[in-house]
Formats: C-alpha cells, sequence, structure tokens
C-alpha cells in the first residue's frame, strides 16, 4: 500500500502563499487518483482538490476555486498544492489522499489512503 507525507504547512498572513507537498512511497503515484482535504476545529472534513492520475482532471472545491492549484508530479512521486490569497477561514490541517477504486473523488470515503496531515495557519 501508499504511504503519504505532506509537508510545507505553516504559519503565514492573510493575502500570502503557500505550497503543500505530498510525497508517496511504498507504491507508484501513477496508480492513484489524488486528493487534498482539510479539517478546521469543531468542523467537518472538507474536500479541497482532486487531480486524476494522469492530471488531465482536475477539481476543486468551491471555497478554493481560483485560489487553490493541485497538480502532480509522477516521476518525483508527489502532489502539491498552491495555495494563495489566503485567508484565515483556510485554516485548517490539510490531508492529502490517494483513490485506486473509482466513485465520487469528492468525498472522503472513495480514499483509502491517507497522510497525517500538516497545519496551516493564516492570520488575519
Amino acid at each position: 500500500q501508499v504511504q503519504l507525507v505532506e509537508s510545507g504547512g505553516g504559519l503565514v498572513q492573510a493575502g500570502g502563499s503557500l505550497r503543500l507537498s505530498c510525497a508517496a512511497s511504498g507504491r507508484t503515484l501513477s496508480r492513484y487518483v489524488m486528493g487534498w482535504f482539510r479539517q478546521a476545529p469543531g468542523k467537518e472534513r472538507e474536500f479541497v482538490a482532486t487531480i486524476s492520475r494522469s492530471g488531465d482532471y482536475i477539481y476543486y472545491g468551491d471555497s478554493v476555486k481560483g485560489r487553490f492549484t493541485i497538480s502532480r508530479d509522477n516521476a518525483k512521486n508527489t502532489v502539491y498544492l498552491q495555495m494563495n490569497s489566503l485567508e484565515p477561514e483556510d485554516t485548517a490541517v490539510y490531508y492529502c489522499a490517494a483513490s485506486l477504486l473509482g466513485g465520487d473523488a469528492t468525498t472522503a470515503p472513495a480514499y483509502a489512503y491517507w497522510g497525517q496531515g500538516t497545519q496551516l495557519t493564516v492570520s488575519s
């Protein structure tokens, strides 16, 4: 099975940018549909973005559309989330996830493998 490790989180001011990375090991990343989710304290896990195996299909959650960009480098076994125009409401733990199966890639149950998460805090 694949193991996922997120990195790149931290503290940033509102309006700033940050890039998260998700490194995969154990299996070739190109086998998986990849997604990013986030969870703020006291809230349910929220879909952020998903990218198909080859990268030709991408979909974003409404709250990040136009500000965040998901990408992948299968040769490096890494998925990225570029986050621009950050807002305090983006503060959350961000998780990357991998899915071998089909289904609705905007929902958490579609993903069998998850990283441990990385914290993003956006100050106002």
